[in-house]
């Protein structure tokens, strides 16, 4: 099943604010998304950036939300335990949360993605995204994803 996912901070293919970047703040932008059947037990989030010189850069990795959460909010506190129940993995820089976007030269593209899954992972936080990705391994329901682009203003 298909996922509906947006934000009220981008529309699809739209440049992605400032205060979500290095530029700004760095803080996690809102991201919404949809139920899109009754068997979810649980949703999964990761923002990358496949346009990275060094390959796939992943921003952000969150894990085990619960079924009734339909959104991260704007300026999700980088811990490894959710308010809402998620989970936070690590980044491509191996820090828990939410990491700005900050491309080194010209204009990059972000992937927010939203799994739907018949399970919860049960992982210990700070998973890498590969953990995360090995481990809903037949048990997405329902994705989605959001793009948003970006370049850094120096």
């Amino acid at each position: 099943m298909e996922v509906q996912v947006k934000s009220p901070a981008f529309s699809e293919g739209d440049s992605i604010p400032d205060k979500y970047t290095c530029n700004g703040d760095g803080m996690s932008p809102p991201i919404q998304w949809d139920v899109p059947g009754d068997n979810v037990q649980s949703f999964a989030v990761i923002c990358e950036d496949p346009d990275a010189p060094t390959g796939v850069f992943t921003h952000w990795v969150v894990y085990d939300l619960p079924p009734d959460v339909h959104e991260l909010s704007e300026r999700v506190p980088n811990e490894d335990k959710l308010p809402n129940g998620g989970v936070h993995g690590v980044n491509s820089i191996h820090k828990t949360g939410y990491l700005g976007m900050c491309p080194p030269k010209g204009t990059h593209r972000y992937y927010f993605k939203v799994f739907a899954l018949d399970k919860k992972l049960d992982l210990a936080p700070g998973a890498g995204k590969k953990k995360v990705e090995d481990a809903m391994q037949g048990h997405i329901v329902g994705e989605g994803e959001l793009m948003g682009t970006y370049a850094r203003n120096r």
